[in-house]
């Protein structure tokens, strides 16, 4: 998609409803449950937002940037994800927690991301977090950086999200569950698949609507 009418079409995005819970689970695997917001309020789960950023390449089509986490000893290293991380006290606002954690991840500036849509949030089960996704504009190619979270930062041409061959199937196994089959999208040689591939939906049925 040419950066120029993803930009005239940024108002249009901003107003559209979003597909909520029913898209995001179109891509969870089969079993994830649909917990309800007084069982999560009863897990006390911990806030965290993230960045989709959306930026031109040199050839000036529409991009969006995730990053491969590092190989930690942790629930969710060596995933593929957006720029982000849990709230501060500090940050006063989600938005604020996105824009923050994707400059300490990848050195964007937060000050020259238009933010233009909160997304549909996404609990997290096995690290018992409640995600935000946040859907933010910048109009130039980045310069990105690395911090110790992060291993690979990847481009995604967003003409890729909307192709419908992106779909597919994969087998993983976690720190929490072994050899199962999940949806997924294939993505710049990258299979990504639980919440942020939920995420990833939710943005591509409200693209598709321009």
């Amino acid at each position: 998609m040419d950066f120029k009418y993803f930009i005239n079409n940024v108002s249009k995005l901003s107003e559209i409803a979003l597909g909520g819970l029913e898209v995001q689970f179109d891509l969870a695997p089969k079993f994830r449950q649909k917990y309800t917001q007084e069982f999560i309020d009863a897990r006390n789960a911990r806030k965290a937002a993230v960045l989709a950023l959306f930026y031109p390449n040199a050839l000036g089509e529409t991009c969006f940037l995730l990053t491969l986490r590092a190989n930690y000893n942790g629930i969710h290293a060596s995933q593929i994800s957006f720029p982000g991380g849990k709230f501060d006290s500090s940050d006063y606002s989600l938005k604020n927690t996105a824009l923050r954690e994707a400059h300490e991840e990848v050195g964007i500036q937060p000050d020259d991301v238009h933010i233009f849509k909160q997304m549909t949030d996404v609990f997290i089960p096995p690290s018992n977090f409640m995600v935000t996704p946040f859907l933010g504009l910048l109009n130039y190619t980045p310069s990105l950086t690395k911090n110790e979270e992060v291993e690979e930062n990847i481009g995604v041409l967003l003409k890729d999200l909307l192709n419908e061959n992106a779909f597919s199937t994969t087998v993983v196994t976690t720190s929490y569950a072994k050899n199962i089959p999940v949806p997924c999208f294939n993505l710049s040689n990258c299979v990504v698949w639980g919440a942020t591939a939920m995420m990833l939906n939710e943005i591509k049925v409200l693209l598709k609507e321009i």
